[in-house]
Order: C-alpha cells, then structure tokens, then sequence
C-alpha cells in the first residue's frame, strides 16, 4: 500500500514538472518576442521604458527608402524563388515518384540532403561556388541559391501526395484519348493544386525571412530586408528595427496560417498532414 501510495504521489508530481517545465520554455521563446513587439509601438525612442502606444516607427519605416528598397529586393526575391522552386519541384517530384528504378530511389534521398544540411553550409558553399565562377554577388546570386535550397522542400510535400494519387486515373484518361502530358496537365496537376499552393506559400516565408543564405550570397547593395535588419542592429538597435521585425513576423505567421488552411478551402485534409506528408 505504502509502495502504491508512492507511486500515485510520483505520478501526481510530474505533470506539474512538465507543465513548469512547458511554461519556461514558450516564456524563453516568446517572452523576447512579445518585447519586440511591445516596443515597437513605444512612442519614445527608449528600447527599456515604455510611455504609451504610437505608431511612430511604422511611420518611420515607411518613409526609410534605404529599408523599403531592402523590403522590395526581399519580396522579388521571394517571388521569383517561389515560382522557381515550384516549377522545378513539381517536376522533380514527378519524376521520383514515376521513376521505378535505383536512380530514382537514390535521388530522392539525395533531395533530404538540403533539410538536414546546416544552412551556414550550404550558404558557404554557394558563395564559394559564385566565387569559383567568377559571378559577382548580387540580387541574382541570392534568388538562385534561394531556388535551390526551396527545391527540397516543394519535393518533398508533393512526393508523397503523388505517390498517394491513384495511378488509374492517368490511366482512364489516356484511354479516353488524351496524351500522357495531357494526362498530366488536365488530371495529376489540378488535383496536386492544393499541395502546390501551400508548398508555394511555405516557400515564400521561408525566404523572405532567410538570413544565413541571403548573407553569404547577396551583394553590396541592395541587400534583403533580414540582412539589412543584421547590418543595423550592430551599430545599436533602433525602434524602427522593432517596428520592422514585427511587420515580418506578423507577414510571416500570416503565410504559414494561409499554408496550412488553403488544403482545408479545397475540401482536402488538414494542412498539417499536407506538410508532414501523410
């Protein structure tokens, strides 16, 4: 009974650890977070006393041509790294899924490589490739080494919701006539749109708020927004910079929000199950 009794008591204790232990950690998380953000409508330039809420600095920021003009090369950036990485994921997840041979099982892993690579590296690497080339480092630079590094994340969503298609469908339209490209086009494409656009939205957050890749391939100027936001932190931090990261957090959340939702609006699973792969 004693033994019993210990035993219930240990088991009374550790959800209370746990959920101690919870509670640190989203504190440690957020906590800065929730500073930035709280500061960023300080109607004072003071970065530890607040006086009341403004909107100061958001007005500071848009009248900052230096910082818009690095909000723009982000936002082409991204855009055109959205479309290439979808484009070419798309393919290469067709590709893996209707390959039936070693190569194809080999490249598929080859392509899991870029997600568990430390992207310090692959931002080396890519700097040191444009180097070797004799490319000097600009916008370009920064979009194609973008590209690359999205491929991975489009092929790897769509894989499996491609291997999950049944394969008869495809087959019932080529004997009504169409071709296999037809097939494809007007069966495979439509029902693999709700992948597509979440895997696109995904894309598109993830580079606009990449740094380490932007840093080590992006030129003098202009210079994305989170590497100009890097650039002016070191001379001390400023309001407007409060102002800024909050735009691109609440951005930010709002695209993986859309990401998750858009399969939900075209009556399919849960976006969390779209990007886990099941």
């Amino acid at each position: 009974m004693t033994a019993a009794r210990g035993h219930r008591r240990g088991a009374e204790r550790r959800p209370r650890f746990a959920i101690t232990a919870t509670a640190v950690f989203f504190a440690l998380l957020y906590v800065p977070i929730g500073v930035v953000v709280l500061f960023s409508f300080n109607s004072q330039k003071s970065l530890t006393v607040f006086d009341h809420a403004s909107l100061r600095w958001y007005g500071a920021f848009l009248h900052d041509d230096v910082l818009l003009d690095s909000l723009g090369m982000s936002l082409r950036v991204s855009l055109v790294a959205m479309a290439g990485s979808v484009l070419l994921g798309v393919a290469l997840a067709l590709g893996l899924v209707r390959a039936r041979s070693r190569l194809g099982s080999f490249a598929g892993l080859v392509m899991l490589v870029p997600l568990i690579t430390p992207e310090i590296v692959t931002g080396v690497a890519a700097m040191l490739l444009f180097k070797g080339l004799g490319i000097t480092l600009s916008t370009t630079t920064v979009t194609l080494a973008e590209i690359t590094f999205s491929i991975s994340y489009v092929t790897v969503i769509l894989r499996s919701r491609i291997a999950a298609l049944n394969p008869e469908i495809e087959e019932a339209a080529m004997d009504l006539g169409a071709t296999r490209r037809q097939a494809v086009r007007l069966v495979t494409l439509p029902a693999l749109l709700p992948g597509v656009l979440a895997s696109a939205v995904l894309v598109f957050a993830l580079v606009f708020d990449d740094f380490v890749l932007a840093y080590f391939t992006t030129g003098v100027d202009p210079q994305p927004l989170s590497v100009r936001i890097y650039s002016a932190i070191r001379f001390g931090v400023q309001p407007t910079i409060n102002a800024v990261g909050t735009l691109m957090l609440a951005g930010s959340v709002g695209l993986v929000a859309l990401a998750l939702a858009i399969p939900r609006l075209f009556g399919r699973r849960g976006g969390l199950d779209l990007l886990s792969g099941k």
